[in-house]
This record gives C-alpha cells, sequence and structure tokens, in this order.
C-alpha cells in the first residue's frame, strides 16, 4: 500500500471513528431519545460529513444495540432501558472492584499523588456546584485507578462501560447531594489505596459504584 493510499485509510477510518463516537454520545447524553428515528440525509448534513460514514456508524450503532433497523419506519433509537442499566452497574460494580483492589497493590507514588489532585479539585468544584468540571475530575479519579491496576485489558473493558453509562454520570453528578456523597465516597476509596489496603479499596468502590447505581434508577426510571 503505497504511503498515499494509507493516509487516505486512515483518515476514512478516523473519519467513521468520529461520527460514530458523536452519534453514540448523543444518542447516550439524550439528544435523540428513544423512539426517535435516525435519518441519513439529515444527520449528513446535521455533521457536515457524507452519507457513506453515517450509515457505517448506525450499523456499529446497531451492533451495539443502541439502534434498530424497523420496518416502514427506518432506524430507530433504542437507547438504555433500566435493565440495561442495572447491567453495566453491576458489572461495573465486579470490575471497577477489581480496578480498585489491583491499583492498591500497584499505584505509583505519582499516580497516588495525582488521584490526591483529582480528588481535591474534585471537592473544589462540588463546593462550587459546577457539574461541568466536577464531572471532569470524577472521571479522571476512576481513569487514574484504571492505570494504576496495570492491566491492559481491565481498562479497555472499562472504558467501554464509562461510554455506556456517560448520560447516567451526568445526570447523577448533576445532583449536588449525589455529588456531595459521590465526593466523600471517593475520598474514603483514596485513604484505603494509600494505606494499601486492596480488600478495603474494592468494598468500598463496589459500594461506590452500587450507591451510583441506585440513585439513578431511582432519578431516571
Amino acid at each position: 500500500m503505497s504511503i498515499l493510499e494509507n493516509y487516505d485509510k486512515n483518515n476514512s477510518n478516523s473519519l467513521r471513528a468520529k461520527v460514530f463516537n458523536q452519534l453514540q454520545n448523543d444518542i447516550l447524553n439524550g439528544k435523540y431519545k428513544q423512539g426517535s428515528s435516525l435519518i441519513e440525509t439529515k444527520l449528513s448534513e446535521d455533521m457536515g460529513v457524507s452519507r457513506t460514514p453515517i450509515r457505517e456508524a448506525i450499523k456499529q450503532l446497531e451492533l451495539e444495540g443502541l439502534v434498530q433497523t424497523v420496518p416502514h419506519k427506518g432506524v430507530v433509537v433504542k437507547g438504555i432501558s433500566s435493565k440495561d442499566i442495572r447491567d453495566i452497574y453491576t458489572i461495573r460494580m465486579l470490575i471497577e472492584g477489581l480496578a480498585a483492589r489491583w491499583a492498591a497493590e500497584n499505584i505509583t507514588d505519582e499516580e497516588l499523588n495525582e488521584l490526591q489532585e483529582a480528588v481535591d479539585l474534585e471537592e473544589f468544584y462540588t463546593n462550587k456546584n459546577d457539574s461541568q468540571h466536577l464531572l471532569k475530575f470524577d472521571s479522571r479519579f476512576h481513569e487514574i485507578i484504571f492505570n494504576a491496576s496495570k492491566s491492559k485489558p481491565l481498562k479497555q473493558i472499562l472504558s467501554t462501560f464509562h461510554n455506556y453509562v456517560q448520560r447516567a454520570r451526568n445526570a447523577s453528578l448533576g445532583s449536588p447531594s449525589r455529588a456531595r456523597e459521590a465526593l466523600k465516597e471517593h475520598k474514603a476509596i483514596l485513604q484505603a489505596i494509600k494505606e494499601k489496603d486492596p480488600d478495603k479499596a474494592e468494598k468500598l468502590t463496589t459500594e461506590h459504584i452500587k450507591n451510583a447505581s441506585k440513585y439513578l434508577l431511582k432519578q431516571q426510571f
């Protein structure tokens, strides 16, 4: 393959990924409601791309269960149901608990400092009721723990699940009361990791995810 052909292929792959990620986020964030139709021509105009990457992105969304093709209706958004949320959070409790356990065993001093900084900034923005910045540092907290687990397969799995619960986490952290509870839970997890206590880190993380799930299901479904 020539350099030009390789460049074109990479650009094409990048565009497909960009379109897919945008549509996935829009569905998970509630821009496209459950039952609404996705029309290729309109999406193409709105996103400023040809219909080919739109069509390919829709195929991928269908594989992931976020949309379905309905006779005489076209592509319809399925979104995520309460059962999906329960399933996702149950899986997260298991794998994020494991990530926290391994982080307590493997975290470096530099990562520990980064984790402390993330919690400090999370506290700052919690006190300011700034949900946009709060979400950023909440994500950063979990990301550091994933990295500190030193497990590539685990990081890949967790990354996928965090994409799927983006809308859920936005809704959860938009509540000042839940944001304060989450901060308290993060501080306890941080302390357990500092103490190199894998059992406690795993237990507290599992409880944290469980509490987030309960709050979301109560508020959203």
